[in-house]
């Protein structure tokens, strides 16, 4: 949505607006996409066109304008009327591959000026030239009406409605013209506005061919065939083939190999692109999603994607031993491909573990371990990422020393930790004065504390923790960066200890949508879910929106129940929120689990 000038959103003519309509309606409206609509299925049994002009007017508050009606409906659908230019447009053979333009049957003549009427009274209220005119009963000329039906759809005040069937290709044509006519080019959208490396200050770089590049790289795909595929948006300036571009994120030269512009699964290979084109490159090798591309001469930072840490991870293993080297190798494609899934060994089990955003992330992923990539897994349930960290603020000592036969090793920090705002992470202060251990060590001593977080004491990874390297000492002889690096490790871990050590659970910020009847038994559910309801409202078309914070470990298995409960009425969206210290039963349960013995 990012990278997009608009869209074009398809709707069933049978099914109409369906909870995942909404879902992408409210994207759109988040990220302010212009968009055109498409009913599409003219042709099956029970399409209703103006009924699913209806509910997109109520269920997502869209104020859908028909630019075309259909002539037919089910097995009698032939073609459309097209209310701009008033003509009938029919495709006469099975393929679609043509169609005619022809004056509109009498019998069909009636509804269509009832219809264009509506829209001329729909782009009246956003032209004040045309309305002058519609007021005045003045002819309003095709083009005009065209002109305005693009500044509605642009500035987001109307959403144009077209139709067809597009397993026979009919009304297919007529929505690329739509994207044309309709929807903005990378000159209506504006120039975008990046920052500069040094200053920080605003970089405005316009959508011309001949300005300086300025792109975005925004997805990463691998490609059995073509290898590593990485898919950019250009705002402004010129690709060349087999040239180079300046990756900014990474400081880098990266040459260009070839260029595609993707139509499916199939590309078309160019020489160029420019300002406005989205387009594969394939080449790169170090470049990733929400790197920017730009020239060295003038540099500029595109706002990067920000992504959350992952909150569920589940165990896999190869099913034979010929799948080990090739689940090896799809996890690589898979993690290069999506910078919120993760995967990593457990040093205690030997187990390769998957994270991600939640278990439908994790089923998709594994869906495409099998399917995409031939690799045969088994996998366990699915676990929680929890974190531990300290309650107050304390102070312990870490020293290591070892005499053995000859050199020895010696290590003595000492440490202050305190608990810091949720999301810190974990911060590393050096508070030496005096030169009590030497600067060169004090790096070690670092990377031995972040080594202790790792693991913790509880048994997780600690977060959102500050720890102050504040006295020690050193021996000229023994003293080494594995020393004090050992020193650090037991020192964090002796400062956790007495630190009073907490689990913190992952919440999620849930949005539940639903219709009213059911408003009672979502709350109530989620309030048996630990969950704290945060706001309730009312969208535009009457369905009450839910915000709540929940969980994780309460969410496994949301979906269907909450079907079950609206009869798949309602939707619900998650995303990871924070972490929060987790309630003394559950810390209990997990503990036990941890230690293998019984809570008490």
């Amino acid at each position: 949505l990012r990278v997009m000038d608009g869209g074009a959103v398809i709707f069933c003519a049978v099914g109409g607006v369906q909870p995942q309509s909404e879902t992408v309606g409210r994207q759109a409206n988040r990220y302010s996409v212009p968009r055109i609509a498409y009913v599409n299925k003219m042709d099956r049994l029970g399409a209703d066109f103006e009924n699913v002009v209806a509910r997109m007017r109520d269920r997502l508050g869209a104020n859908a304008v028909p630019v075309q009606i259909p002539i037919g409906a089910e097995a009698t659908f032939e073609g459309c009327i097209d209310l701009v230019k008033m003509q009938a447009l029919l495709w006469r053979d099975e393929l679609g591959d043509e169609f005619d333009a022809v004056e509109i049957p009498k019998e069909l003549r009636n509804d269509a000026l009832i219809h264009r009427e509506r829209l001329l009274e729909a782009i009246a209220e956003v032209d004040e030239t045309l309305m002058e005119k519609y007021l005045e009963g003045e002819r309003i000329t095709a083009e005009e009406i065209k002109v305005a039906i693009r500044q509605g759809t642009v500035s987001g005040k109307l959403v144009p409605v077209m139709c067809g069937a597009s397993m026979k290709n009919k009304g297919v044509q007529t929505l690329l013209d739509g994207v044309i006519d309709y929807l903005p080019s990378p000159a209506d959208v504006g120039p975008v506005v990046g920052e500069a490396p040094e200053t920080h200050e605003p970089v405005t770089m316009p959508p011309t061919d001949d300005g300086p590049l300025s792109a975005f790289v925004f997805k990463v795909a691998v490609d059995p065939h073509a290898g590593k595929m990485t898919w950019v948006r250009i705002y402004s300036g010129t690709i060349v083939q087999g040239k180079g571009v300046y990756n900014m994120t990474l400081g880098k030269h990266e040459r260009i190999g070839r260029i595609m512009r993707m139509h499916a699964q199939r590309g078309k290979q160019l020489q160029e692109a420019y300002a406005g084109d989205i387009v594969a490159i394939i080449g790169f090798n170090e470049t990733t999603t929400g790197d920017t591309l730009c020239t060295k001469e003038h540099p500029l930072y595109l706002a990067p994607i920000t992504y959350p840490e992952p909150v569920i991870s589940i165990a896999v293993e190869p099913k034979t031993q010929g799948d080990q080297d090739k689940l090896i190798l799809a996890l690589e494609k898979l993690v290069s491909e999506d910078p919120s899934f993760k995967t990593y060994t457990d040093e205690e089990t030997g187990q390769t573990i998957i994270s991600g955003m939640g278990e439908l992330h994790l089923e998709i992923q594994l869906d495409r371990l099998r399917r995409e990539f031939g690799v045969g897994v088994n996998s366990g349930r699915p676990q929680v990422a929890y974190r531990e960290t300290i309650t107050q603020k304390c102070r312990a000592e870490g020293r290591f020393v070892k005499q053995t036969g000859g050199r020895g090793q010696y290590g003595d920090v000492t440490l202050e930790a305190e608990p810091l705002e949720p999301g810190s992470g974990i911060v590393f202060v050096n508070g030496i004065k005096g030169g009590v251990i030497p600067t060169e060590y004090i790096k070690s001593v670092e990377e031995g504390v972040r080594i202790a977080m790792q693991g913790g004491v509880i048994g997780y990874p600690v977060t959102d923790v500050k720890v102050t390297l504040v006295d020690g000492s050193y021996h000229e002889v023994d003293s080494s960066d594995i020393a004090f690096q050992q020193a650090g490790r037991i020192g964090a871990l002796n400062v956790l200890r007495k630190g009073h050590p907490a689990v913190k659970e992952p919440i999620m910020a849930v949005e539940i949508g639903t219709p009213e009847v059911y408003m009672g038994d979502v709350i109530g559910d989620i309030s048996g879910r630990r969950g704290r309801i945060e706001a309730l409202e009312t969208a535009p078309d009457g369905t009450r929106i839910i915000r709540a914070q929940v969980p994780l470990a309460e969410m496994f298995g949301y979906s269907t129940a909450l079907r079950s409960m609206t009869q798949g009425r309602a939707f619900h969206a998650m995303e990871p929120l924070r972490y929060e210290i987790a309630p003394p039963e559950v810390a209990e349960k997990l503990l036990a689990r941890v230690h293998g013995r019984l809570a008490v």
